[in-house]
């Protein structure tokens, strides 16, 4: 979709824009914000019609609008942590190439470059981009405890506790079985594209 594509191309130009009038990284969030929740939340829309394993995009549409809406738009002491710049710059470059890579194939003209930086640079921004978010969550959470803010306490007349903390924490571990999925099986991809090895995936 070229649309897909060219938006987060203007998110990319909003931030170096930011970067090169202000000189520093303090405000970047606040000043692209709203371009950013709009890309990423309508983003849900496309678990369904992007070519690829729903499951492995669904996982990570919905930690990206967790980490939009839940952590960093909820929490604005953390909106100017470098680890924020971290996760943005790794999205957005992740997500030019991967819609260039898609417009590009439906065209039938995709170019080698296009290709081989779909299946190489995640290779870096993959982890760079988790790192962001896991820094991110882990700079949140002594605010978190502070106010205790998306918990609910006992008693209540639903007697239900939700200590959100917690959840963080519990959020930051799932990471640990979740990355690894997820980068292997691009791994696999980039041996089946850029290699030709025949590799049969179960979750395609």
């Amino acid at each position: 979709n070229p649309f897909v594509s060219s938006r987060w191309l203007v998110l990319a130009i909003a931030m170096v824009r930011f970067y090169m009038e202000k000189g520093t990284h303090k405000g970047l969030y606040k000043s692209i914000q709203k371009t950013l929740k709009f890309f990423q939340t309508f983003a849900l829309l496309e678990v369904r019609i992007v070519p690829t394993s729903v499951i492995v995009t669904g996982v990570q549409v919905s930690s990206r609008i967790f980490m939009v809406w839940l952590i960093t738009h909820s929490i604005k002491p953390i909106q100017n942590e470098e680890s924020v710049v971290l996760f943005l710059v790794a999205w957005t470059v992740t997500e030019i190439t991967r819609y260039s890579f898609y417009t590009f194939s439906l065209l039938d003209h995709l170019p080698y470059f296009i290709k081989w930086a779909r299946y190489n640079f995640f290779i870096i921004l993959y982890p760079v981009g988790v790192a962001g978010e896991l820094l991110t969550i882990y700079a949140a959470l002594p605010y978190v405890k502070k106010t205790g803010m998306f918990s609910i306490r006992l008693p209540n007349k639903y007697n239900v506790s939700f200590d959100y903390y917690y959840f963080l924490l519990i959020t930051m571990a799932s990471y640990i079985p979740l990355f690894p999925q997820l980068y292997f099986h691009m791994l696999r991809q980039r041996r089946k594209v850029l290699h030709g090895e025949v590799i049969v995936e179960k979750d395609d």
